[in-house]
């Protein structure tokens, strides 16, 4: 490994960390629940199983290939591992987060499509879908993970939780955060006695679509 490539995956271990530090601080796990990863080449950095992500160092850093085949590091990596690399195998991902985020795994619980209460379900590429429940760490749980991901960037897992990605890891964060803030809404709306929360159609999420593709900074 030549010293341009091993400074890019440093780096990209750095950003992985922090990733996964804030998913923390900012409750969407608990201890060492959850994971993250980052796919630099055919190269996939994850998150080493049950290891607290405050005590994560650039020695510790966990890679395998897309086979599954570790070749970095010498802690074991996530046991979700099979979720991260059906990802990477089926999307043009660079990143992928998951997490137990409360309101988000409680939808996970009630719906099989979280309702549309708000535009947000647009950034994610439309209603956010939930997998059927199967246990973690296996490939059906994957399986199920990428039906329900089909045409989007962010799933529930049923009475699990959370799974987005994007093209860089604040990307994937953000589509973690949107999700959890969109179940978090629906819970705080469905919950006042006597009343429905008013929903999108689909025509109107179509047309946040459209605006979506010329928002923020061009160029």
């Amino acid at each position: 490994m030549d010293d341009g490539h091993r400074d890019t995956i440093g780096q990209a271990w750095e950003s992985l960390v922090a990733t996964a530090r804030r998913t923390a601080a900012e409750g969407l796990v608990v201890g060492t629940s959850g994971n993250v990863s980052a796919r630099v080449g055919d190269l996939v950095l994850v998150t080493p199983s049950g290891v607290p992500y405050d005590r994560l160092g650039p020695g510790d850093t966990v890679g395998v290939d897309l086979a599954g085949r570790q070749v970095l590091g010498d802690l074991v990596p996530t046991s979700e591992l099979p979720l991260h690399l059906a990802v990477y195998r089926e999307t043009s991902a660079a990143a992928v987060v998951h997490t137990h985020a409360v309101h988000a795994t409680a939808v996970s619980t009630l719906v099989d499509e979280v309702p549309l209460a708000h535009y947000a379900a647009a950034m994610l590429g439309g209603p956010v879908r939930t997998a059927p429940y199967a246990r973690y760490g296996t490939p059906e749980l994957a399986g199920h993970m990428l039906d329900a991901l089909r045409g989007r960037t962010g799933c529930l897992l049923r009475n699990h939780g959370t799974v987005t990605y994007g093209d860089t890891l604040d990307q994937a964060y953000d589509r973690t955060a949107q999700l959890e803030w969109m179940c978090r809404l629906w819970l705080t709306a469905s919950s006042v006695p006597g009343r429905n929360p008013s929903l999108l159609t689909p025509a109107q999420l179509d047309d946040v679509r459209t605006a979506l593709e010329g928002y923020g900074q061009q160029g």
